[in-house]
């Protein structure tokens, strides 16, 4: 699958009730809150999260499940509308229908990471959407070895996130070779993917990261090591 948009009428269906529920619960002050928390990365609508998932669920009552088309259109559609609730419905919506996507999707989740990109929408594509893929189809790991690489930062954040729910499944070899490859980024948002990565792991092998953590202290960025050892 390509990133373009497909044509679906179930995206036709839930982006005109999307636009058209949305807006009548938008508080602008809330809004103007939220878009400086988030330091400006979008305009909001100003709908709190109970509220918004809430409306989603009205949104979809009644909709068959989505094919692969239908999530990449749903999923597109919302993210090229300004306002962020919009994309938190479309991220909600490829955690809940992510097995339905093959692993021609990996395209458009990409191009979801790098629109708007902000940790709110690429921490959760990165674990559910990415992770979700790559766990159904191994052979899409490759290819998380080209993200990690990727000039653009959050990319290279989802590929060291993917695994995040992958527990005792997670391949240890690539989640300490990603963290190297990056541990000397100057970004905050990659070594604190660095550390989170590895202390989502220590929940699984303590041992394991408290010596990879020992052994590499010195190529790991304080903030790195920090996180990495919080709850060991």
């Amino acid at each position: 699958m390509t990133s373009a948009v497909p044509d679906s009428a179930l995206a036709d269906t839930l982006l005109a009730r999307l636009t058209e529920t949305y807006p009548t619960a938008g508080d602008p002050v809330r809004a103007r809150q939220a878009s400086a928390y988030m330091k400006g990365v979008a305009p909001f609508l100003g709908i709190p999260t109970p509220e918004r998932r809430a409306l989603s669920r009205t949104v979809l009552d009644g909709t068959p499940r989505p094919d692969e088309d239908d999530c990449a259109a749903v999923a597109l559609r919302c993210f090229a509308l300004p306002e962020r609730e919009y994309h938190y419905f479309a991220v909600d919506y490829l955690r809940r229908y992510v097995r339905r996507c093959s692993s021609g999707f990996l395209p458009v989740a990409r191009r979801l990471v790098t629109t708007t990109s902000w940790w709110d929408t690429v921490d959760h594509l990165a674990a559910h959407v990415v992770g979700g893929l790559v766990a159904a189809d191994p052979a899409l790991a490759a290819r998380m070895d080209a993200w990690i690489e990727d000039d653009d930062l959050w990319v290279a954040r989802t590929a060291l996130l993917h695994q995040l729910r992958f527990k005792d499944a997670t391949d240890t070899e690539r989640l300490f070779a990603h963290c190297l490859r990056q541990a000397g980024h100057p970004d905050f948002f990659i070594r604190k993917a660095i550390g989170w990565s590895l202390r989502e792991y220590a929940k699984t092998d303590p041992d394991g990261v408290r010596a990879f953590v020992t052994q590499h202290r010195t190529r790991l960025s304080p903030l790195s090591v920090r996180e990495a050892l919080k709850n060991l």
